[in-house]
């Protein structure tokens, strides 16, 4: 297992517990009492370290190697019933952006989301997670198939922004973006939409505009990562902590501001810890969501949904 920096006294303990089960185990020395005492102290010290995160660490813990990615929620909420469906076609198949039908119990969702790698090649290959503008058509290929055929639509968000290379500006990164949320906003059917690591830009809003709009525990969405807000405002990445702190970033800073729906809790320690709990909570809020939306009749949904949006954010006449 890894450990993020602030992780270190976890580990120790968790080695040093290690080691006391191991001399326990091959010597006739008791040493029951000393590692009930290093268990106690483990125990106090991972309340500590998260029950009390900053948000600079929840930033972190967003990108842990080991955490779940949107293929991994998919795959376990639907049980090997996922079919993915490629490409735009237009350009290509973007490999950031998946999608495809899918079933929890007996009703079917199309899923649709941004996908990371798990090392140097995959990560190459799906681009980090940072769709193209052919991502984006995918995804609104998708929608309005699912739209056609009264099929609710669940978006997994978790990318440090859309691709930003001169390729992708060429071929109308922005407008993508912009004609999703168009599009998004009055489509026909039920749309859920989670935030399961980063959250970042028009990356993110690309395929977030939703009926209900939840963000896990210790994920973040904002206009722009804490290190690029440091490096423009400080000329530095030296203040990202800073920065994550005033971007209020956080899933309660996001809930505060009425800017998302709900937040789901992860298992302690972050959804890599316990990644199955992690699936059967998510997966259970999105059938309760889903079951609440199934009620509204679609001209209900989209009024809730454009009114919802239009109260955003605070300006002066």
């Amino acid at each position: 297992m890894e450990y993020l920096d602030f992780e270190k006294p976890i580990q120790e303990l968790e080695e040093q517990l290690s080691k006391c089960l191991i001399i326990g185990k091959e010597s006739e020395v008791d040493v029951t009492e000393t590692c009930e005492q290093i268990e106690k102290k483990l125990e106090k010290t991972r309340t500590d370290i998260y029950k009390n995160l900053t948000a600079w660490q929840r930033v972190q813990l967003s990108r842990h190697p080991s955490r779940p990615y949107t293929l991994d929620f998919i795959e376990a909420i639907t049980k090997g019933t996922f079919m993915e469906l490629h490409g735009d076609r237009t350009v290509k198949d973007d490999k950031a952006m998946i999608g495809g039908l899918g079933k929890i119990g007996d009703q079917s969702f199309m899923f649709i989301g941004q996908q990371k790698g798990y090392n140097t090649k995959t990560r190459q290959y799906r681009n980090f997670g940072m769709a193209n503008p052919e991502g984006y058509r995918k995804a609104l290929r998708l929608m309005k198939m699912a739209e056609k055929f009264g099929i609710p639509v669940v978006t997994f968000i978790d990318t440090p922004g859309a691709y930003p290379g001169l390729e992708a500006e060429e071929r109308g990164q922005g407008e993508a973006i912009a004609r999703n949320i168009f599009e998004m906003s009055i489509l026909k059917t039920p749309i859920i939409s989670i935030i399961i690591g980063e959250g970042a830009s028009g990356g993110a809003v690309g395929i977030g505009v939703g009926d209900r709009v939840y963000m896990m525990e210790n994920t973040w969405y904002t206009v722009i990562s804490p290190e690029s807000c440091s490096s423009i405002l400080w000329r530095s990445w030296d203040h990202k902590e800073e920065a994550a702190e005033a971007l209020k970033l956080t899933a309660k800073d996001m809930k505060k501001q009425g800017l998302i729906d709900g937040i789901i809790k992860e298992p302690f320690g972050g959804a890599h810890s316990n990644r199955e709990e992690a699936f059967a909570i998510v997966e259970k809020q999105i059938v309760k969501t889903y079951n609440e939306l199934s009620k509204l009749t679609i001209k209900k949904l989209i009024k809730e949904r454009m009114e919802k949006y239009e109260a955003m954010g605070v300006y002066n006449d």
